[in-house]
């Protein structure tokens, strides 16, 4: 299939898979996607590993790099700033995202001019999904919806596919599996052109382990909900939890009123003081909203300027390209024959 491109030549993707441990299933996965996409570079990024995870993904034929910091958001900020591509493709080590619906996902990012294409999860075996993780996708899902916009069905899918400008403009500031939510709700705040496609998604290997706790990096994500509520929507934040002080305020400080209305007197006086500091607290709280909404109104426009900013490719492969045949007009890229619908 050939497929009209801004680059000469072919585009340059690279598939990035971060790995912790998974020497049963990285072989496979790089060996997948190898057939699958076979122009491109994979790069495994090991992530302080205690198995054979590194030696199995060289030999498969993987670029192989490690990052010391734990934590698949400090893997997946270390592969953004050291790779240097037109289209990323990430995918976890597991084995358990479909290699063969990668060129249908780079080929609708590039179709349609997008900075992020997902894979959502069609469980092909009753146990795909483990007790408790279609829950909790689901209750994180409709949480990001509510607050964030109607844009991602699965939030949590660890299948993605990146423009360059996506990858070089995205900020990345968390350290777990919270950075599935992070790469959400900034797209959802940039408005950036996003799409969702339905790929197959399988159990674990026999015998690997899955990384995901369910109430421990559950509770991390819905910190993570609120710490990007807090910096992205400051206003919302600051005036429910004002909203909450001054509800309490005015319960405290109904009896007291009440009293003193009967009788003139002002009997529970420490009572009085705690629903005035309320009062004053929401108050500030109130203004804060006020100020940070401003903030972070400058703080999205100097991203939304970075994002303009940045090349739809990579600007050095443009420049390699260019040397090897100045003056020639762009070429169509190809993606692998039987990639294409039907």
């Amino acid at each position: 299939m050939v497929i009209q491109m801004p680059f000469r030549g072919e585009p340059h993707i690279a598939v990035l898979i971060p790995c912790h441990n998974e020497a049963r299933s990285v072989g496979d996965v790089v060996r997948d996607f190898r057939r699958a996409l076979p122009t491109s570079q994979i790069y495994v990024y090991d992530n302080n590993s205690s198995d054979d995870t590194v030696g199995i993904a060289r030999a498969a034929g993987a670029i192989v790099r490690s990052e010391r910091y734990q934590g698949k958001g400090n893997v997946v900020r270390r592969m953004f700033a050291d790779i240097v591509a037109d289209i990323y493709v990430m995918v976890d080590g597991d084995g358990t995202y479909d290699a063969k619906a990668a060129p249908t996902l780079v080929r609708e990012l590039i179709d349609h001019d997008l900075d992020l294409v997902c894979g959502i999860r069609r469980p092909i075996e009753v146990d795909a999904f483990r007790p408790g993780h279609k829950f909790r996708n689901r209750a994180l899902t409709g949480l990001v919806r509510l607050i964030f916009g109607h844009g991602f069905r699965d939030i949590l899918t660890g299948y993605r596919v990146f423009s360059h400008r996506f990858v070089k403009t995205f900020p990345g500031a968390s350290r777990g599996f919270e950075i599935e939510t992070e790469l959400a709700v900034h797209a959802l705040q940039m408005r950036l052109p996003i799409a969702e496609i339905e790929t197959d998604y399988g159990r674990r290997i026999e015998g690997s382990k899955s990384k995901l706790n369910t109430i421990r990096d559950g509770i991390l994500i819905f910190q993570m909900i609120g710490l990007l509520v807090k910096e992205e929507k400051p206003f919302t934040f600051f005036s429910v939890v004002a909203f909450l002080f001054a509800l309490t305020g005015l319960v405290i400080f109904a009896p007291v009123i009440a009293e003193y209305l009967r009788t003139g007197l002002v009997p529970r006086f420490p009572t009085l003081v705690v629903a005035v500091g309320a009062g004053v607290l929401a108050a500030l709280l109130f203004a804060c909203g006020l100020i940070l909404d401003t903030v972070s109104r400058a703080r999205r426009e100097s991203r939304r300027l970075a994002y303009l900013n940045a090349s739809m490719i990579a600007p050095s492969l443009w420049s390699m390209e260019s040397r090897r045949g100045e003056g020639s007009s762009p070429e169509g890229a190809h993606l692998p024959e039987g990639s294409s619908d039907g």
